[in-house]
């Protein structure tokens, strides 16, 4: 069994909250780990079609069956049981009632804020990270396969083919859900642009350059997008604004949510092909964003990554604030570190001591090796040890 580190936060919040709300791409582990803690607590799937007419049509008499709370799993099929689960939970007067499980962010996410407000805890659980495979004794070597590999559970609960498996996720799961949010009426059109959506992980987002590519319009792409972001499928890195007395860029980047996903998606098949894949630097790229991303839900810490590059092109992958506090993290995907690694660093410190608003400024940089070392007054971190 794959601890989730996500695991402590929620069983103290279930202490001190009559509902605690898991959301994460599907797949991700959020039943298998809400069932493993809580054992004993009834469970039931909103996925069941007369579960969720059930639930939409007489909610009071659905929530009666569960005097002692339960497990309600895609519980965004069925906003209504939402207002009356506030009733409920206010005269029960008891904690870790109820856990709501959901695939879909955005939607789930507005109709709990309205109705549940001051009631619930959240729990992201994204799919599985660089230090739960170390624990559990799965993480390989060399990053390659697991770019090919990703991070959902099932690969490697089952003895499954990577490719088959995510091939397989994104017919069932991330085109059929994305397609009935979006209404989406030319599939070929839907498929080309999930492509090339992941061809651009770890970019610049260009709306118009992608709308192009992909034959349709720019308000088609960012609705579009905003499906794949409710869905768990992407999400965006900002531009730092902190005011260096530099213009810098005001596009995101875009990150796909699973870096084997994204690799199923540009056709890359085996550790093989990845090894000398163009996309090799930006798909390892994303791997280490979506761990710092992974880290941060499994601590429930809400403020954002977030990236600084200048109006010539002068780029640091990460930054990241706490309070007076800030820190920079360059990525590269080679086996060493070359003397120029820390250009980029030297000069984002550089403007932010100039900046004199931190007390303190931590410069770090993330490679494809092994050892971890300090060089130039930078933490030279492999990503082994993310």
């Amino acid at each position: 069994m794959i601890l989730r580190h996500a695991a402590p936060r929620l069983l103290r919040l279930l202490q001190g909250f009559p509902i605690v709300t898991v959301t994460g791409p599907r797949q991700s582990g959020k039943t298998t780990l809400v069932r493993q803690l809580l054992p004993d607590k009834p469970y039931v799937s909103l996925e069941s079609p007369s579960a969720r007419e059930f639930a939409r049509s007489r909610p009071e008499e659905f929530l009666r069956q569960y005097p002692h709370g339960a497990v309600i799993d895609e519980a965004q099929h069925a906003p209504e049981l939402f207002s009356e689960m506030q009733s409920v939970v206010d005269a029960a007067g008891r904690m870790g009632l109820f856990v709501l499980t959901g695939s879909q962010n955005l939607s789930l996410l507005s109709r709990v804020t309205q109705s549940l407000a001051g009631r619930t805890a959240l729990v992201e659980l994204m799919p599985l990270s660089v230090a739960e495979l170390r624990g559990a004794g799965l993480l390989p070597q060399d990053y390659a396969g697991l770019l090919t590999k990703g991070f959902f559970p099932a690969i490697y609960a089952r003895d499954l083919d990577p490719h088959e498996w995510l091939q397989a996720y994104l017919v069932t799961y991330a085109e059929r859900d994305a397609r009935q949010l979006a209404a989406v009426q030319d599939l070929g059109a839907f498929q080309r642009f999930l492509r090339l959506v992941a061809a651009r992980t770890g970019q610049l987002l260009n709306m118009q350059a992608l709308a192009g590519d992909v034959g349709i319009s720019d308000k088609t792409v960012k609705h579009w997008l905003s499906i794949l972001e409710t869905c768990y499928l992407i999400h965006y890195v900002r531009p730092h604004f902190a005011n260096f007395g530099k213009r810098l860029v005001k596009m995101p980047k875009l990150y796909m949510t699973d870096v084997g996903l994204a690799a199923a998606l540009v056709g890359i098949q085996n550790e093989g092909q990845m090894q000398a894949h163009p996309l090799r630097g930006p798909l390892f790229e994303t791997l280490v964003v979506n761990e710092f991303l992974k880290n941060r839900c499994n601590a429930g810490l809400r403020d954002p990554l977030y990236f600084w590059r200048d109006n010539i092109g002068t780029e640091v992958d990460l930054v990241i604030e706490r309070g007076q506090e800030i820190a920079a993290v360059e990525i590269k995907s080679g086996p060493t570190v070359a003397s120029d690694a820390f250009r980029n660093l030297h000069k984002w410190r550089k403007y932010a001591t100039e900046r004199g608003a931190f007390s303190a400024i931590y410069p770090g940089l993330v490679y494809g090796g092994s050892q971890r070392f300090t060089r130039e007054e930078v933490d030279v971190l492999p990503w082994l040890a993310l």
